[in-house]
């Protein structure tokens, strides 16, 4: 089993951009002497708990100070920029940081109407037209475009020896055929939608082509996980998740509270219930339990690799959680 990792750069409660931005960085560090095989972060807008923006400018960051981990976006949101200048900046990662660099690609628009129409200053170009753009960035990476492409005497520099893998990251079978069609790797969101992943997979499977970046499917699968030496602490840990995730939904203040304060709350049934929905996103318990779930959801989703994200407040507890992870699987 190999285990990466997706960081969003949550702020807890009490700490700023700053302190979440440098975990990141030392969690990187941390997770790549423990053997993981890639680390993500996210792309998030106009929120004041994550504080992943700019994937390109992170993943400089944290590919400076590491050496041997693959380092990437989970991911660019595509429906929001320029095909070429993706293609530009990854190649130029890619330049700097060669064989260890993954762009991932994401559909999302970014936030809220207001905050969209802000980050395309005012243009508003349709979501439907993914598929096109996913085309053209891998024609852009790979100086494939077909000779009828108005842009096809355009080059994406700098002319680098290699080029990054493109992942689509997806929640439905339409995002797995894109990913399929192209030869691209899937990575399913079972953090977000846990209902969707075996009929995504078949899709990606069926509509799969090879191409430059992979000659055969390559699929992995985020999860949030929260292990501790106990189940009874591991519980304890993940309630500041939950809190968290409730206040996601409502879209209202995103910094993850600690346990204390969430202690300090009772729970409405309607909110006692999303919990109960929630975790369903997720594998909380022992390295022992966390290991025999994540083994049955490997044979469910017919992958070899978990993307693991863990959003508690507490940064220690955090570390400990990968930590027992990577004893669990022997990485």
């Amino acid at each position: 089993m190999k285990l990466s990792v997706l960081d969003q750069s949550p702020i807890s409660r009490g700490d700023d951009a700053e302190t979440a931005l440098n975990h990141t960085v030392k969690l990187a560090q941390i997770t790549e002497d423990l053997g993981y095989t890639r680390y993500w972060v996210a792309e998030h807008h106009n929120t004041n708990g994550l504080a992943s923006v700019s994937p390109e400018i992170l993943i400089t960051r944290i590919a400076s100070c590491t050496t041997t981990i693959r380092v990437g976006s989970g991911g660019v949101l595509l429906p929001q920029y320029s095909p070429y200048k993706v293609a530009e900046n990854f190649k130029m990662l890619e330049a700097m940081f060669p064989g260890r660099i993954d762009l991932g690609i994401g559909r999302s628009p970014g936030g809220s109407h207001d905050t969209r129409m802000a980050i395309m200053d005012g243009f508003n170009r349709s979501m439907t037209e993914f598929p096109r753009q996913l085309r053209e960035l891998q024609g852009f990476l790979h100086n494939s475009l077909p000779k009828d492409h108005p842009y096809r005497l355009v080059k994406a520099a700098p002319r680098t020896a290699t080029v990054p893998p493109m992942w689509v990251l997806g929640l439905s079978e339409r995002g797995a055929a894109n990913a399929g069609e192209l030869g691209a790797g899937f990575m399913f969101g079972h953090f977000i939608n846990p209902d969707k992943g075996e009929t995504a997979m078949d899709a990606y499977q069926d509509q799969f082509q090879p191409s430059p970046d992979f000659d055969k499917p390559a699929r992995a699968v985020c999860i949030f996980v929260v292990c501790a030496d106990t189940e009874e602490d591991a519980k304890e840990l993940a309630i500041s998740q939950d809190k968290w995730l409730i206040n996601v939904g409502k879209g209202s203040d995103l910094k993850v509270p600690s346990i204390e304060e969430v202690n300090k709350r009772t729970y409405r049934d309607e909110e006692l219930d999303i919990i109960r929905q929630n975790r369903r996103r997720a594998v909380i318990g022992t390295p022992e339990q966390v290991k025999a779930e994540l083994e049955r959801l490997s044979d469910v989703y017919q992958t070899d690799e978990f993307m693991i994200i863990t959003n508690i407040y507490d940064f220690d507890a955090k570390v400990r959680s990968y930590e027992l992870l990577a004893d669990a699987f022997d990485l």
